[in-house]
């Protein structure tokens, strides 16, 4: 992996969850009033028919098919219920054994810290070499730098040091970086770029739970590898997800 670094020459998801359960709840109390329904309307039908009249055998088995159907719909909202909370449960732990681990994500916002002297430091990834115009921009939208670099095929780091185009340092904060390429063709060219930094924390009112690197909020879908920590932890937490997923995925189908 290469390093960019410009160094400017004058000094350069809980509400989720939340609804989600009530939804389910909503959904299975209005079946089982259905079901309650019908089963008083059955019981009163057959304590008032005629006696010299009574019901069709047929009309009696369909609608003991239809009693027998509603009762197995219940069961399976229940069962998802138990199978989504079962999920939340396994994703929550899961998450919690990336705290510490050092993460590399998707995305284009990293962190500016000068009282540690720690640049925004961004990786850089293209399939072929490209000249690159690089804007940077604050959490309020102003842009605070912009330059032209020259890009390397495959993988690199890119650093910028808080000192903006006009030599000003910005204050510490988190900064978002734009990059525009193009090859010796004059072709565009795609430029992916990640940040690195450290898991400090999981929010577990989230769905699925979100973690915390560098004060941001992060889905643990963001995450493309650990460099540190249990590279396990995502594994797991990944094939556990995809299981549950799938289980979701028969059940609802069943419905």
């Amino acid at each position: 992996m290469s390093t960019v670094s410009n160094v400017a020459s004058t000094g350069t998801t809980g509400s989720t969850t939340s609804s989600s359960s009530a939804a389910g709840s909503a959904a299975s109390q209005q079946i089982a009033g259905n079901f309650d329904t019908f089963l008083q309307l059955l019981t009163t039908q057959l304590q008032n028919q005629d006696p010299l009249s009574p019901m069709d055998t047929n009309s009696f088995t369909q609608e003991l098919v239809e009693f027998s159907s509603v009762e197995q719909q219940i069961d399976m909202n229940t069962n998802m219920q138990t199978l989504i909370s079962m999920q939340q449960t396994t994703e929550a732990t899961s998450a919690m054994q990336l705290v510490g681990s050092n993460v590399t994500i998707s995305g284009n916002t990293a962190t500016l810290s000068n009282a540690t002297n720690t640049p925004a430091t961004w990786s850089l990834t293209t399939t072929t070499p490209a000249t690159a115009n690089v804007t940077i921009t604050s959490a309020a939208g102003t842009t605070a730098y912009t330059g032209t670099i020259a890009l390397n095929a495959g993988t690199q780091t890119y650093t910028w040091n808080g000192q903006g185009s006009n030599g000003q340092t910005w204050p510490d904060g988190t900064y978002t970086i734009s990059v525009t390429a193009t090859g010796a063709n004059g072709q565009p060219v795609t430029v992916s770029t990640q940040t690195q930094g450290t898991v400090t924390g999981v929010n577990l009112s989230n769905n699925p739970p979100t973690l915390t690197v560098n004060g941001q909020s992060v889905q643990i879908g963001q995450i493309t590898s650990i460099t540190n920590g249990s590279q396990s932890g995502l594994s797991t937490l990944n094939n556990t997800i995809n299981t549950l997923n799938t289980n979701l995925t028969s059940l609802s189908n069943k419905l």
